[in-house]
């Protein structure tokens, strides 16, 4: 069956949200690092914007051979939990977009800044109405996320996933049915999504350096060298063939928000306000798609822009907007027990979401 799939990716997503959150990083190197706190950069680079990766540096290198790859570069540690916040209000607006189906099979997160949807019935196998879909999608996260993304359409998720790279950052790419060999063909083989170092080197070892090579090579000699399965989805991707389905996370998954307060403050009378907003937008979201939770996280960052969390886990499924609030209630009490800072934002989360059942918890008498 035709299918009309969208990848969408995020452009360099933790540093861009350092960028977004302090205006001053634009324009800059920005490094995000993952610190061992043995010395001041003692540690491995996670992402880096666009400006740092024009001086060459890379996800996954020492975090000192980045700072003398670019001296003037900033140098922040990773905020995940933060970066967490921001994904899932972003793959809240994807969702919007996918597909409605019982069995929820038309979106899937991949990681916190990627994501495929199929849209085959929204644009009626339309790959023009599918370019618009992208472009709205794309300005809907701009508007409220102050953020960019990359877009890539296919037939399938090896083509879209694929079609997302072709213009980043913030661009967006179709591939229709009718296109899959002029796109595919001319790639060298290490560029099929899914082929590692390992079978690049040994397909080129076989005279396989193309895509095209790949799609013109003998069936028989794949799956004798790579086994059958391996060797039958290498032919078939080269042809750009994909049936796999998009899956839906399991009970890893969590829903949040955060926000600013109107002001710095420890107050509770203007924290709690905010609070009860954000534990309504969570509950709605959950609602929505009739889960419950367990894990209830609150986050907050203070004036000197550091970040705290602390979670606390139910004995028993819930899905009440006051079971939340009073559990996250509770965790804000303490953070103000301990805090001498002023809170600048604050955020509050639900995880181990499972699908709802029939009978309600005490929780939620």
């Amino acid at each position: 069956m035709q299918r009309v799939v969208l990848h969408v990716d995020m452009d360099y997503f933790y540093a861009a949200i350092e960028e977004r959150e302090n205006p001053e990083l634009q324009g800059k190197a920005v490094v995000i690092c993952m610190l061992s706190g043995r010395s001041e950069l003692s540690g491995a680079v996670s992402t880096c914007n666009y400006v740092a990766r024009e001086a060459e540096i890379r996800a996954g290198m020492p975090c000192s051979r980045a700072k003398k790859l670019s001296p003037d570069a900033v140098f922040l540690p990773v905020r995940k939990d933060f970066y967490t916040s921001v994904s899932d209000r972003i793959m809240e607006i994807l969702r919007s977009y996918a597909d409605v189906r019982e069995n929820g099979d038309a979106f899937e997160q991949i990681s916190i800044d990627e994501a495929f949807l199929e849209i085959t019935e929204k644009t009626g196998w339309d790959f023009s109405l599918a370019f618009d879909i992208g472009n709205q999608i794309k300005k809907e996260i701009k508007e409220r996320e102050k953020l960019t993304c990359s877009v890539g359409i296919g037939p399938n998720k090896l083509i879209a996933k694929m079609a997302s790279s072709v213009k980043k950052p913030n661009g967006i790419t179709v591939v229709s049915p009718d296109r899959l060999e002029s796109f595919l063909w001319p790639l060298k083989v290490s560029k099929l999504w899914g082929i590692g170092d390992i079978t690049a080197g040994k397909l080129q070892e076989m005279g396989i350096f193309t895509i095209k090579d790949l799609a013109e090579h003998d069936v028989i000699d794949l799956v004798s060298t790579f086994g059958k399965t391996r060797g039958i989805w290498l032919k078939q991707a080269a042809a750009g063939i994909d049936d796999s389905p998009l899956k839906e996370r399991g009970g890893s998954e969590q829903i949040g928000r955060i926000a600013t307060l109107p002001e710095d403050t420890l107050d509770i009378k203007l924290i709690f306000p905010l609070l009860d907003r954000l534990a309504g937008d969570v509950i709605s979201k959950l609602g929505s798609r009739e889960l419950s939770f367990r894990v209830v996280t609150v986050t907050v960052i203070n004036s000197n822009f550091r970040m705290y969390t602390k979670s606390r886990t139910l004995n028993h499924p819930a899905y009440s907007k006051e079971v939340l609030l009073e559990v996250a209630r509770e965790i804000l009490h303490a953070f103000l027990s301990e805090s001498q800072a002023e809170f600048r934002r604050v955020g509050v989360r639900v995880g181990e979401l499972q699908k709802r059942t029939g009978q309600k918890s005490l929780f939620d008498y």
